[in-house]
């Protein structure tokens, strides 16, 4: 007996080192993802796992650095084994989905945010998220429905009026589109796409007066080809009156 507690004892420090030689590199590649040295943070979080290959959260940080340098297939791996260590993890699911989106399989994308949203039914991000990979697939119905969700959970989600506008307007819901493109402006006034997409949905309403207003306030905020949308109201009008001078 004394044999074995010896064990334990003279046991315990290496495995307490073991365990804080692990952290440290993990929170080394931290404060190189900080820095935005991803390439830095990746070998790290490598040695973290080295050392404690169960260490799921470094799988799942090594899958954000690669990401961020666009090595899509490598953060997906990582964030698998993220999800075999831990199959509750949410973030793993939610990041894999846009890992995945990248590839553009959006279908296993809508599989992983279903999980997310299994594990966690109040992430409005899931919802949005999801309803852009709907988008992808022309399911703007669907796509719809997700951005309501995300919507309904956070109300000034600026970004989820806009998508669900232009989903709308797919579905030549253009009045539809301009109230949520009135929303995402309400929260953000100075929501460059959303005053262009706004103009779109006004000029297939034949509100051309409208539609210019909202194209020229887009060109002031920095949208390169709404002048030229102005541009070419303005030669139609042109041309119009000239035929009918002609007429005349």
């Amino acid at each position: 007996m004394k044999k074995i507690c010896f064990f334990i004892f003279f046991l315990y420090p290496i495995i307490n080192c073991y365990c804080q030689t692990s952290e440290i590199y993990f929170k080394n590649g931290l404060a190189k993802d900080n820095q935005q040295d991803y390439r830095g943070a990746i070998i790290d979080y490598t040695k973290a796992i080295a050392i404690n290959p169960k260490y799921g959260v470094a799988y799942y940080n090594r899958g954000l650095s690669k990401y961020e340098l666009q090595d899509y297939g490598g953060a997906i791996a990582d964030y698998n084994k993220a999800i075999e260590i831990n199959p509750n993890y949410g973030d793993a699911f939610g990041n894999r989905a846009g890992a995945k989106s990248k590839l553009q399989d959006y279908r296993g994308a809508i599989a992983d945010l279903n999980k997310e949203i299994e594990i966690n039914p109040n992430f409005a991000n899931a919802y949005y998220n999801r309803g852009l990979a709907k988008n992808h697939l022309q399911d703007h119905r669907g796509a719809i429905a997700d951005y309501n969700s995300a919507i309904e959970i956070n109300p000034t989600y600026e970004v989820a009026y806009y998508n669900r506008g232009n989903s709308k307007t797919e579905l030549q819901d253009y009045r539809g589109a301009i109230k949520d493109y009135d929303s995402a402006i309400e929260i953000n006034p100075k929501y460059a796409d959303a005053y262009n997409n706004r103009g779109n949905a006004k000029h297939y309403l034949s509100d051309k007066e409208g539609s210019c207003l909202d194209w020229s306030k887009a060109g002031e905020l920095g949208v390169k080809d709404a002048y030229d949308k102005i541009k070419q109201i303005v030669d139609d009008l042109t041309q119009m009156v000239y035929s009918c001078h002609l007429y005349i």
